[in-house]
């Protein structure tokens, strides 16, 4: 089955490259392509993509807006963000907005068909080039007024593999970490999806930060 894609960038030469790039495979295709948010957000209301490659900083509608609109629709269409090493003052409110990861500009091609795949498949991944800065963005933000969030219904096992998660690893590590198989670690994450009301991966990433389980003094990534 053919992943449906909409390229949305403000530089035609941008979407031109990664048209090019993206029509030469078999399993994925460009449908659409949009020079602002809001034609993004109709572009995706209208055609119903498998996923949204969605610059950040356009005129008039931004990407973060515009991945808020979409990801909140009653059939979303996944996004994935496009961003260069400066945007990622933006990363965390683009995931809070319902992003299912990030790629970087000059990302090579087999990595932004990967990651393209990956969010059409239901899960998330971010670019391993910006997650030190993404988990650096996470902790170095001021506490928040209210309590922090509360992890009511889950065990204390599924505690743990959540902090694991927070620092990045993956299902195999959790299972080294844990002396576990990776199929429990496995099954062990999709149950905190559940309980949590997390979408992917990466919303479990910041619920473990949110909940301060994990501190300052570690770093992290998102990983499949």
């Amino acid at each position: 089955m053919t992943i449906r894609v909409v390229l949305a960038d403000d530089q035609p030469l941008v979407r031109a490259g990664l048209r090019v790039l993206i029509n030469n495979t078999l399993d994925i295709e460009v449908t659409g392509e949009a020079g602002t948010g809001s034609q993004a957000v109709q572009l995706a209301r209208d055609t119903k993509p498998d996923v949204v490659v969605m610059d950040i900083r356009m005129p008039g509608m931004d990407g973060i807006e515009a991945t808020q609109l979409i990801t909140a629709s009653d059939d979303p269409s996944r996004v994935l963000i496009l961003t260069t090493f400066d945007d990622d003052d933006y990363v965390y409110g683009a995931l809070h907005a319902g992003a299912s990861g990030f790629l970087v500009k000059d990302m090579g091609l087999d990595d932004i068909l990967a990651a393209i795949r990956v969010a059409a498949a239901g899960d998330a991944l971010i670019a391993p080039r910006i997650t030190r800065r993404l988990i650096a963005q996470f902790t170095a933000r001021p506490a928040p007024a209210s309590p922090r969030r509360q992890l009511d219904g889950i065990t204390q096992r599924e505690r743990e593999v959540l902090t694991l998660i927070g620092h990045g690893m993956s299902n195999t590590e959790i299972a080294d970490q844990l002396f576990i198989s990776t199929s429990t670690a496995k099954a062990h994450v999709a149950r905190l999806l559940t309980k949590l009301a997390a979408r992917d991966r990466v919303q479990l990433v910041i619920t473990a930060y949110e909940a301060g389980l994990v501190s300052t003094s570690h770093g992290g990534a998102v990983a499949e």
